[in-house]
């Protein structure tokens, strides 16, 4: 029996959800012995759902889970940035007249709608009045109003969802210079209390069906958990965390305001909250990673936000490869420049210099390799390409396969390293066209590594979505149609006096999420419906070889080593030992010549089928790794010609050894070589 988890001391939410339930009186269609997907008692009035028919349970002929991921959204998040950056809610005890409302200086007319105009153009000015006209508001291009009210998720769960990822975010300088707020900025009492409401919610909605447990909406903390939630037909949530500055890891001028312990007691407690991934920066550089850019107007407001926070600009690179971070450009942002010191100016920006100078960062990696020892999933997108690089190579050092891209803010480069190492891809919930477009870009890949797909559609993340393609265009959705399983019919879908039409109104919240699908079926084909109806098995795949991973053991930590030379240096010593001590700050480095050895004796033999080699600045571009039986007759099993330094993985096929050497041919400096670390492992 599943146990799901629940907090030990119920809040008043809860407890008032409790007596909702009981108090309720029954809807028309939520009768007493109805079907188990319809509530026992419904709110009234509430949103309709629009959708009939069974949702479908269980596995398929392979055993595997069925349905579509989410793997980024936004449920929480106007209790993010102060609370009144985001208006309304998810869900209400007082029903949805008080979740859907605006927020109060929007009255009367939105001319107070700052942030909607700063993102969105003109001057904000719309009716404020949600529940029941909507006439404005929820629209695919206002980002500043709730698109994830309960009922609307609840009618992308009837389509065919079976995964949603609920990332808790927010920004401690967004709130600190938005005008309107009505709590403290503090970015982890937010992140604490968007947890909290999630559960609330799903005590809310477990109301409805009877009592705990006995809902659509699971939060899980397992992938064992989410596989049995799935198979009961319901909706798994995962809890993730999207914040510029978790657990305070800020910088100031480049020095920064955490430690190791504050990672470490960071950690702790988002796991005990429930969050199973992460990111660890987003926006600003922060004392763990660069971003990458954002670009235009907005990227030059963000990059003010990154001064008035850290006292220091983006700084920019010509890239070492193929990957890029976003160009910034030059547009202005008036609004935002006005709040920077006198006679402080954004800088210009070199356009064949596309890369954040500022990578993974010491505590950034220490904080990496806690995540990985609590076997938690990271997110790349927003990691700069320096960042992201190194974040790759410590997992690919380690065989550790969960890294996650969940909305395309990433380099597209990366996706065939991420798909190695039995990573998750989703796509940004773009229009259906451009969706389609990278989605048949990538369907090779997806195909080689036997995949699914995903979407990401940062609903309440301030980012913009797929507008109205019209309703006089060839392909456009026909309503009702049915959901891809076939056992569900979904019409348009209608809150008070608004009815939805994806073709005229395009993506304008939540509950569209299965018409914007069925608009890819008709753009694109079935093809691309199908991959994305094996993401939930493919992200529940990459969460549970994450779970499973073990540290392996490093067969060559204080092994003999033995070197052609070592630098000689009158303050500390840097001999072959170094390279094998298990302790980074120490290196062995060789002579300043092309041509050099280090062996490493493990004692007794053992099958090699890895090798690690954790650089310092002087790297080798040809080296080759052989092993040996008895230290005389050697075989290569793996060599190099393109070495670029930082972190390498040597893999090849495990082969019996009791002496490893790596033959250095040639230098990528003026130095020699020097290794901080030699790690070699079964496989």
């Amino acid at each position: 029996m599943t146990t799901y988890r629940t907090r030990r001391h119920p809040g008043v939410v809860t407890l008032l959800l409790l007596m909702l339930a009981a108090a309720l009186a029954p809807t028309p269609s939520s009768a007493v012995g109805g079907d188990w997907w319809d509530p026992v008692a419904r709110p009234a009035p509430d949103s309709g759902i629009g959708v009939t028919g069974e949702p479908f349970k269980g596995t398929d002929a392979a055993g595997e889970v069925r349905g579509f991921v989410d793997a980024h959204n936004h449920i929480m998040s106007n209790e993010a940035f102060g609370g009144r950056l985001i208006c309304g809610r998810a869900f209400s005890t007082k029903g949805i007249a008080d979740a859907l409302r605006d927020c109060p200086e929007h009255y009367p007319d939105g001319s107070l709608a700052v942030f909607d105009f700063i993102t969105n153009g003109g001057d904000g000015k719309h009716d404020p009045v949600g529940w029941p006209t909507f006439e404005d508001w929820p629209a695919h291009d206002s980002l500043t109003h709730q698109q994830n009210y309960y009922a609307w998720i609840e009618r992308a769960w009837r389509g065919g969802q079976r995964v949603l990822v609920n990332d808790l975010v927010t920004n401690g300088v967004i709130c600190s210079v938005y005008f309107f707020k009505d709590r403290s900025c503090d970015e982890m009492t937010s992140i604490r209390l968007q947890a909290e409401l999630t559960y609330d919610l799903q005590a809310y909605v477990d109301g409805m069906y009877g009592g705990p447990g006995k809902g659509w909406f699971r939060i899980v903390t397992d992938s064992a958990q989410a596989r049995d939630v799935i198979e009961q037909g319901k909706l798994a949530v995962v809890l993730g965390v999207e914040t510029s500055e978790p657990f305070g890891c800020k910088q100031v001028l480049d020095i920064a305001q955490c430690d190791e312990d504050d990672i470490d007691a960071g950690l702790d407690e988002l796991y005990g909250l429930g969050v199973r991934s992460m990111f660890l920066c987003h926006k600003f550089d922060n004392a763990l990673c660069g971003v990458r850019f954002d670009e235009g107007t907005l990227g030059t407001a963000i990059n003010v936000g990154q001064f008035l926070s850290t006292g220091t600009f983006w700084r920019t690179e010509k890239c070492a490869g193929p990957q890029a971070d976003n160009p910034i450009g030059s547009a202005s942002a008036p609004g935002a420049e006005k709040e920077l010191p006198a006679g402080v100016e954004v800088p210009s920006y070199d356009g064949d210099a596309r890369c954040n100078v500022r990578g993974l960062t010491e505590l950034g990696e220490y904080a990496v390799r806690g995540m990985m020892e609590r076997n938690m999933m990271l997110e790349i997108d927003h990691m700069s390409v320096k960042a992201t690089g190194r974040v790759l190579d410590i997992f690919e050092s380690a065989s550790y396969p969960g890294v996650l891209s969940s909305h395309s803010w990433m380099d597209l480069d990366w996706t065939e390293r991420v798909y190695g190492l039995g990573g998750f891809v989703a796509q940004y919930m773009h229009g259906s066209e451009g969706f389609v477009a990278e989605a048949d870009r990538t369907g090779a890949l997806r195909d080689e590594y036997g995949v699914g797909y995903g979407y990401g559609t940062d609903m309440n993340g301030v980012g913009g979505w797929p507008a109205p393609r019209g309703a006089d265009v060839p392909d456009a959705v026909v309503y009702p149609f049915r959901s891809a399983d076939g056992g569900s019919v979904l019409d348009r879908q209608t809150t008070g006096e608004r009815t939805w039409d994806l073709n005229t109104d395009g993506a304008a919240h939540y509950g569209l999420v299965p018409d914007w699908i069925e608009d890819i079926r008709r753009v694109g084909g079935q093809h691309v419906v199908e991959d994305l109806f094996k993401g939930a098995e493919s992200y529940l795949d990459t969460w549970s070889a994450s779970e499973r991973h073990r540290a392996g053991v490093n067969l060559a930590d204080g092994a003999q080593a033995t070197a052609s030379s070592a630098e000689w240096n009158p303050f500390t010593g840097h001999a072959p030992g170094r390279a094998v001590d298990g302790d980074r700050s120490t290196r062995w480095a060789s002579g300043r010549s092309d041509d050099q050895w280090l062996r490493v004796d493990l004692g007794v033999t053992h099958q090699v089928g890895r090798v690690t080699l954790d650089w310092e600045r002087a790297y080798g571009t040809s080296y080759r790794i052989d092993l040996s039986a008895d230290g005389v007759n050697w075989r290569t099993v793996w060599s190099t010609t393109s070495g670029d330094g930082g972190l390498d993985t040597a893999v090849f096929p495990p082969a019996p050894a009791r002496h490893v050497r790596v033959q250095f041919l040639d230098r990528g400096t003026e130095w020699g070589y020097s290794l901080r670390e030699v790690g070699v492992h079964g496989r």
